[in-house]
């Protein structure tokens, strides 16, 4: 790390963070080092990042006071809160003014900052087009980001605001991959209310955040909305049945089905897709792949994507 500026990276283990880590580790000749911060330097994933080539230190959202050491001395901090790990908007909120805190103790000098909009300033908690949900939000894992926003402003160190779309890897992970029917095809179900979707591949977050970090912190207090693609349903079955070799079909599920499917989170998830479509031009604006690109040139497409990752996606 002798001579680099270091990138203190939040959920280094995870998804976004991780991308981050790989993309610094990756451009040897860089003025960047990386430094991992998870809640388990010891760990598998911590070795494994020590191994690779990144300094692996302790630090923990939940706890204030293991953050300011774990940043000091650091050029940058990318900054990313996992509301999926513990469904509290609230404990999310009070995460993200821990670490924003931390940034500004430690002078940092500049801060990526994970986010996404708060949709109450479109559907106030009032209003009844979409169910209020713990008595004050809309899309809590959108809303608890987005008022996250001003805390940034305030409390932290120079920041710059990332704002992320639909991981292409929920259709591995997140049980949205095609299913066959009773008459043995084929189909993906979503409910997306006829909008299209801005989705993007999870490990771009990460080359995109590299991206401004090289920007530098004269680009705080600019927003960045990324994604790889924008597309139908229609067109993200058509994606997959390229690949997959055989037709799938798109239903485009009524909002309120989707939230009784029952899992943790399916009211907050079908909120989410529900705002999207009734705010579909400003979504798809502040996520224009054309200026995605010009962030990142290697930003993939939906069918790069699949091309790399069909044989993971399963099959229901």
């Amino acid at each position: 790390m002798a001579g680099k500026k270091i990138i203190a990276v939040v959920g280094a283990t995870g998804a976004q963070g991780g991308g981050l880590v790989r993309a610094i580790l990756a451009d040897r000749g860089g003025e960047f080092a990386v430094r991992a911060i998870t809640r388990k330097p010891d760990s598998e994933k911590g070795h494994a990042l020590a191994v690779a080539g990144a300094q692996v230190v302790a630090g923990d959202a939940d706890d204030p006071s293991s953050l300011a050491p774990a940043f000091a001395g650091a050029y940058g901090a990318f900054v990313v809160t996992n509301f999926w790990e513990h469904l509290s908007a609230e404990r999310e909120l009070a995460q993200a003014r821990a670490l924003a805190r931390a940034t500004l103790q430690a002078e940092v000098a500049h801060v990526v900052w994970s986010t996404l909009e708060d949709t109450r300033k479109w559907i106030p908690v009032e209003d009844p087009r979409v169910p209020t949900l713990h008595g004050k939000y809309k899309v809590p894992h959108f809303d608890a980001k987005g008022e996250a926003d001003a805390i940034f402003e305030a409390e932290a160190a120079p920041t710059s605001y990332l704002v992320t779309s639909f991981y292409w890897e929920n259709f591995i992970y997140f049980g949205m991959g095609p299913r066959r029917g009773e008459d043995g095809r084929l189909g993906i179900a979503l409910p997306l209310g006829g909008a299209r979707l801005p989705g993007i591949a999870v490990g771009d977050i990460g080359h995109s955040a590299y991206r401004i970090f090289h920007k530098g912190a004269g680009v705080a207090g600019r927003r960045f909305g990324i994604s790889g693609e924008i597309l139908s349903g229609g067109e993200m079955a058509a994606g997959l049945a390229k690949h997959l070799g055989e037709p799938v079909s798109f239903t485009d599920l009524p909002f309120e089905v989707f939230a009784g499917f029952g899992f943790p989170g399916a009211d907050d998830m079908a909120n989410m897709f529900h705002v999207q479509a009734l705010y579909a031009r400003e979504f798809e604006a502040v996520r224009d792949p054309r200026r995605a690109r010009e962030l990142h040139p290697g930003m993939l497409n939906f069918d790069a994507w699949l091309a790399q990752n069909i044989s993971r996606i399963p099959i229901g």
